[in-house]
């Protein structure tokens, strides 16, 4: 996979890493032939490396401030869009030729935290974090003050006015087993729920709070 390895700035020295990093459960012969159990791995050294460089960059912030900034630099979105800038898609070995599998959102950031970890368990730290600044340096200098989750924002509004924490609850499923839409309704008090949808439920959920916040920014 030379434009991979090209993408990646990585060339392996046990190739069969890499191709496990891109084999979708659907054509794996088990657990340890897919990516499932790299992108286990691959999620906790992202973690690791972020946390690292945010410690690093922001020198002056609490806890909390660099918590917000892991969770959006490590969220699903981001993963995608890493995905997507090295066209690992392409790559990608599932079921079926039309790419619908391999295209879609959750398998691009599942497979790249497996890609992740292939480059840890291949060329240790080192390989993980030069993949990792390259790819999140920007988006980690980006945001000038922490970002705030539109659920962390729903739930601060909630107890301010003196509400119990939101309630969230799956309502519908959609599609195929390889890219679900999930809907889930968020309930905060006695005002009306609000809706969202998304490939995962954490999505999901944070749109039915962002949509929750629009109604009661209209209804002031």
């Amino acid at each position: 996979m030379p434009n991979l390895s090209t993408a990646l700035n990585y060339t392996f020295a046990d190739p069969s890493l890499l191709r496990q990093a891109l084999t979708h459960g659907s054509v794996s012969t088990g657990p340890t032939t897919s990516y499932e159990r790299l992108e286990f791995l691959g999620d906790r050294v992202l973690g690791l490396v972020i946390a690292e460089l945010l410690l690093q960059h922001f020198p002056d912030e609490d806890e909390g401030a660099l918590a917000k900034r892991l969770a959006a630099l490590v969220r699903a979105e981001t993963l995608v869009d890493v995905a997507t800038e090295i066209g690992l898609g392409d790559h990608i070995l599932a079921r079926g030729g039309d790419g619908k599998i391999a295209g879609a959102p959750g398998c691009l950031a599942d497979a790249c935290e497996a890609v992740i970890a292939a480059l840890y368990q291949d060329g240790g730290l080192a390989a993980a974090q030069e993949f990792i600044a390259r790819h999140w340096m920007s988006r980690l200098k980006d945001t000038l003050q922490p970002p705030t989750d539109a659920k962390t924002l729903l739930q601060e509004w909630a107890q301010s006015q003196g509400y119990d924490l939101p309630i969230y609850t799956e309502v519908g499923r959609t599609g195929p087993d390889h890219a679900p839409v999930f809907t889930v309704s968020v309930q905060v008090g006695k005002f009306a729920p609000a809706e969202g949808a998304g490939a995962t439920k954490r999505v999901a959920e944070r749109r039915a709070a962002e949509r929750f916040l629009e109604q009661m920014k209209t209804n002031d």
